[in-house]
């Protein structure tokens, strides 16, 4: 059987280097106070050895992990259903690799797993959190508080009026919302329906809201909620359609709802745009631009907005750790509103 070879060890390197064991920490786990020659030595001899500093040990000295849970309020079978999270998820993940810092994956299939991922999180495994999908009941934020670890929170919280200190990275749902009705009020629609998202998530209630701004005489009967799933819009749409068949119109909450919806109207013979326009939110492109026919929809920066929940989130762990890189000016804004844009295809 082939022995493994023995780790290259502190001492290993600062002998190589031909400096000392505290002088290789400082200058392994990112400390001030050596020489720039030096320093290059120590780089070049950890290069030349293959180390890798033990994380237990320069965790000890960094106070850092260089690791972050990212939380996510849905379970499983929803989280690797909607391409939504795989783009806020591959945002968050650019960030933290371009920082060196791991990501740990903590999903809640029912209320007995929040206590799971408090303990967790409270147990000094990880350096803050990334929290998103959050639901107007949802316990975790209060236990997140609880357990004392920084965190970002993805979307507005709802609990939150900006004066507890929560952070959060958002998009301008309302703002989003009266875009796509404003488009389908031009076009000349007069009886245009909504499917919102589960109105306990802030990101659906807030796009209801903008729907109203629009059209604040709307009939009661042409909104109907729903679960941001394709499911969700078939059901939807067919009970709107049973409500008000003159409907000639449907803002859908987000893309997934809006090919769902898509399905039910084609399948009852009417035509797009030509019977009913569609407008969904999110621009998703592998549902987009694929749905029959291609969707008009909201653009959200969703990628874009894990990467910047990381880089706030980042910046305050390196400000609380007295990194130079991070200013201490108290300039971490509590909540950021990113814009949307209408995106037109041929549904509308």
């Amino acid at each position: 059987m082939t022995e493994t070879a023995p780790r290259p060890t502190l001492e290993a390197v600062a002998a190589l280097a031909g400096v000392s064991r505290a002088t290789v920490s400082r200058v392994v786990n990112g400390g001030d106070g050596v020489r720039q020659p030096l320093a290059e030595r120590v780089r070049q001899a950890v290069e030349e050895l293959g180390y890798v500093p033990n994380q237990a040990a320069r965790s000890l000295v960094t106070r850092r992990h260089d690791a972050v849970a990212v939380v996510v309020a849905e379970p499983e079978t929803r989280v690797f259903a909607d391409p939504f999270f795989a783009l806020q998820l591959r945002g968050i993940s650019k960030e933290l690799t371009a920082h060196d810092n791991q990501l740990v994956l903590l999903l809640t299939e029912g209320r007995e797993d929040h206590a799971r991922v408090a303990r967790y999180l409270a147990g000094g495994h990880v350096d803050g959190a990334l929290v998103f999908s959050l639901h107007l009941d949802d316990p975790l934020p209060g236990l997140i508080r609880h357990a004392g670890v920084p965190t970002v929170f993805g979307g507005r919280p709802g609990w939150s009026d900006g004066q507890d200190g929560a952070v959060y990275v958002d998009s301008d749902n309302r703002g989003g919302a009266r875009q796509a009705v404003r488009h389908l009020v031009g076009l000349g629609r007069t009886r245009i329906a909504h499917i919102s998202g589960a109105l306990d998530q802030t990101s659906a209630a807030d796009r209801l809201d903008g729907f109203r701004d629009i059209l604040p005489g709307a009939d009661p009967r042409l909104v109907v909620e729903s679960d941001f799933t394709p499911g969700g819009g078939e059901r939807a749409m067919r009970e709107l359609l049973d409500r008000c068949p003159d409907l000639d119109a449907v803002f859908a909450a987000n893309d997934l709802t809006a090919s769902g919806a898509l399905r039910v109207l084609r399948e009852r013979g009417l035509r797009v745009p030509d019977d009913v326009a569609v407008v969904g939110f999110d621009d998703m492109l592998p549902v987009a631009e694929q749905t029959d026919p291609p969707l008009t929809t909201v653009r959200q920066d969703i990628e874009g907005m894990g990467r910047l929940m990381a880089r706030l989130l980042l910046r305050d762990l390196d400000r609380r750790n007295g990194g130079r890189t991070a200013p201490d000016d108290g300039d971490t804004p509590s909540g950021v509103v990113l814009p949307t844009t209408l995106v037109r295809r041929a549904s509308a």
